[in-house]
């Protein structure tokens, strides 16, 4: 094949493989925690730390990192901890992170203003062999904690309140999720950029929400989706010359759209399923009547069972 002719090319389509499947890998937690626009904040923030790394000399990615790890710490500390102007601090974080970016990236010598484009919306001839390497390593970590610890987060993510009285660790879970959430936009900056990487984390996931109901099968599906439309989207971009990030998104949001048009009509068949009679005596419900129990003096009893062992949320 002609794409994978060429190096650059082979680099952007490892890169985005595991883009794909690090950003909805945490974005679940995220969603699950309503914090679905995290990824854009730290974003913002990972901006000073590309620009450190222009003026230091080293590696973009790494300083990035670096940044967006304290950010996101400082996120969640505000989080925790901030009254009514905690929304204040974070705009403040925000915008000072995206400010001391462009700042720092415009005073360094070996960087300009025309560098910002490949880390704000993504760029596949700038993945060098030192981003891949670095872009492995930190999605080796990212996929670690994700599934690593899957149910920890989960519970964590779902009830604070449940996971603290069963012991665990909630102050440093919420933490790790917020490192980890950063490292991962350091992870996709080069791919899908620092602007729409919270995208990548959120939109896959709404989308597998719409078909499954456990858990287990969303993270599933939702990493499915994230490593399709990111390595669909790069595809695409090469042939067609578009801009990566923004083809991955939107084919992102076309198969959210898609899968929100079939989510009705499957939930009609889901439900058809539940109500229909249960086999018994007869062909017919438990006590061979017509799918209902029968009390005493033929008095319709209990509504058909609408519970299954496959509804509850299984990690």
């Amino acid at each position: 094949m002609e794409i994978l002719e060429t190096a650059f090319m082979q680099r952007a389509l490892i890169a985005a493989l595991l883009v794909g499947i690090t950003a909805p890998a945490i974005g679940i937690y995220l969603v699950q925690r309503r914090q679905a626009l995290m990824g854009d904040g730290i974003g913002h923030v990972a901006m000073t730390g590309v620009g450190l790394g222009f003026l230091l000399s080293t590696n973009p990615i790494w300083m990035a990192a670096l940044v967006s790890v304290v950010g996101a710490v400082l996120m969640e500390l505000i989080r925790m901890y901030g009254r009514t102007r905690g929304d204040i601090a974070l705009a403040m974080l925000f915008y000072g992170g995206m400010a001391g970016g462009v700042l720092l990236i415009n005073v360094s010598d070996t960087g300009s203003t025309a560098d910002l484009g490949s880390f704000l919306f993504g760029s596949l001839s700038t993945v060098s062999d030192a981003d891949l390497t670095a872009i492995g390593a930190l999605a080796a970590f990212v996929v670690l904690v994700a599934v690593g610890l899957r149910r920890q987060l989960f519970a964590v993510s779902q009830d604070e309140e449940f996971a603290r009285v069963t012991g665990l660790p909630v102050r440093a879970l919420n933490l790790l999720i917020a490192v980890t959430a950063a490292v991962t936009v350091s992870v996709a900056m080069r791919v899908v950029g620092l602007l729409l990487v919270s995208a990548l984390m959120v939109v896959p996931v709404a989308a597998a929400q719409q078909l499954t109901r456990s858990f287990r099968a969303t993270f599933a599906l939702a990493v499915g989706i994230g490593t399709v439309v990111a390595l669909a989207g790069t595809t695409t971009s090469y042939y067609q010359d578009v801009p990566p990030g923004a083809t991955i998104v939107l084919l992102a949001i076309a198969i959210f759209i898609v899968l929100t048009a079939l989510a009705g009509p499957l939930a009609r068949v889901r439900a058809r399923a539940r109500t229909a009679p249960l086999p018994g005596p007869g062909g017919t419900g438990p006590g061979g009547g017509a799918g209902t129990d029968k009390a005493p003096g033929g008095c319709a009893g209990d509504a058909p069972v609408t519970h299954r062992p496959d509804d509850d949320v299984k990690v």
